[in-house]
């Protein structure tokens, strides 16, 4: 089911979500890859942090720390994360992203922009030129919102 913006607030907010997961989730399901997306999910948030937790990421992913214990055990086993021990808590490992797990990364990210070239090829150049600009749109959205979370971070600690 579609939501129309004026269902859920001002300016289209729930019908944008909507969107942007269903065409996550068809981009998803028609790309080829071996990989499992969770473990796409968590090289994915482990490289736009440059390093993370294990709890981190449990938390992250809504899912329980065995379960992303595990996750992180696999990809460790394939050589594409690294863990070291965390300078602030010498209890804590910190997780980053090995040179193959980059790697493994720009692939999976690679074949979903296949999927998706695929679909705008079906889109002439003005349609094409309106995605790429609430692409930047939403992209400095997405900064204001990073913006406000570091903003709220500092006020609290």
């Amino acid at each position: 089911m579609t939501v129309s913006p004026s269902d859920h607030g001002p300016g289209g907010a729930a019908e944008l979500l909507d969107v942007v997961v269903r065409l996550n989730r068809w981009v998803t399901h028609h790309s080829d890859w071996a990989l499992p997306l969770a473990q796409v999910r968590v090289l994915s948030q482990i490289d736009e942090w440059g390093q993370a937790r294990t709890g981190d990421l449990a938390r992250v992913e809504h899912c329980s720390q065995p379960t992303m214990t595990t996750r992180v055990q696999r990809l460790q086993a394939r050589g594409w994360v690294a863990r070291a021990s965390d300078p602030l808590d010498a209890r804590a490992t910190m997780l980053t992203l090995t040179e193959e797990g980059r790697a493994v990364l720009a692939d999976a990210r690679a074949t979903r922009a296949r999927v998706l070239q695929a679909l705008m090829a079906h889109m002439d150049a003005p349609e094409r030129e309106r995605v790429q600009a609430a692409t930047r749109t939403l992209g400095a959205l997405l900064e204001i919102a990073y913006a406000n979370h570091r903003h709220e971070q500092n006020k609290t600690s």
